[in-house]
């Protein structure tokens, strides 16, 4: 009996593979993702609008722009700062006698039971606030009251003070023929045993201006309204106390000037509408031809 014979090959297009390429069966590529511009709109109007990276070079990867360097903080202002205190200070290092002088006067207590005043010190100062004469005054009687708490004055500041009627003279020669200010100058003079004409006199404490319902005011009342400064607070100063008058003097200085002047003139109109009411006397007296009978 004859062999059978063997059945023929599969042909490629029977069994579908395709001539030549890897039987291996090959894998799907997975969907790439939408891009921003797909899912938001309005991405690409975005992204022109943001400052474009500069591109790779061949010197290495592309770097992010640096930018301007960063700014340091601002300081943080106070919400409500408190009001800076004036203080009292010299306007100019010349400390030359000038035609304005302030004087103050500290006193101490004497007497039997030390309610009787005397000179402590005596403070004088130009118009620039410098100090041109500062002396403790060593009183003819005992001191009983040394009154620190007001005067600032202890028993140790009379080691070096002068004589009073040393100082009394040096003072009377400094403010002769010059405008003396000062606070209740009365006061001042009295204790000195002096007197100033009264066209020099320029009083803090008199000037119609820097009353209040026609009653005078402290001085420290008129350094804090006029100067913004806070004197007096504990020990006065003779120095701070005779520099705020002098500074309110200059500060008002034009319109009390004005005032004295016009105060002057109607007094001399006063006196002369006066002397033309008076009947001129019939007498030889100035007669240069009638002799002068001395008696």
């Amino acid at each position: 009996m004859a062999a059978e014979a063997a059945p023929p090959p599969p042909s490629p297009s029977a069994t579908g593979a395709n001539p030549g390429h890897n039987p291996k069966r090959k894998r799907k590529s997975k969907p790439k993702a939408a891009g921003p511009s797909a899912l938001n709109p309005n991405w690409a109007q975005l992204q022109s609008k943001l400052p474009q990276r500069p591109a790779a070079t061949h010197l290495g990867k592309r770097k992010h722009d640096a930018g301007p360097p960063p700014q340091a903080p601002a300081p943080a202002q106070p919400s409500s700062p408190a009001e800076a205190e004036v203080k009292l200070e010299p306007t100019s290092d010349d400390a030359s006698l000038t035609k304005a002088v302030a004087i103050d006067c500290e006193m101490v207590g004497i007497g039997s039971d030390g309610s009787k005043s005397a000179l402590g010190r005596v403070t004088l100062v130009n118009s620039y606030g410098n100090v041109v004469y500062d002396e403790y005054v060593r009183t003819v009687e005992r001191i009983v009251d040394y009154r620190t708490r007001i005067s600032g004055i202890r028993p140790k500041h009379m080691n070096k003070a002068k004589e009073f009627w040393v100082v009394q003279k040096e003072v009377a020669e400094l403010i002769k023929g010059r405008i003396l200010v000062g606070h209740a100058l009365h006061n001042d003079l009295k204790v000195l045993l002096l007197s100033h004409p009264k066209k020099d006199v320029r009083d803090t404490s008199e000037y119609e201006i820097f009353r209040r319902e026609r009653k005078r005011r402290s001085l420290r009342d008129l350094a804090a309204e006029l100067l913004g400064a806070k004197i007096q607070q504990n020990e006065h100063c003779p120095i701070e106390d005779a520099r705020a008058a002098m500074f309110i003097y200059n500060k008002h200085k034009k319109a009390w000037e004005k005032s004295m002047k016009e105060q002057r003139q109607l007094r001399f109109k006063k006196k002369l509408k006066k002397r033309g009411k008076k009947k001129p006397a019939e007498s030889n007296v100035n007669d240069p031809n009638v002799p002068t009978v001395l008696l």
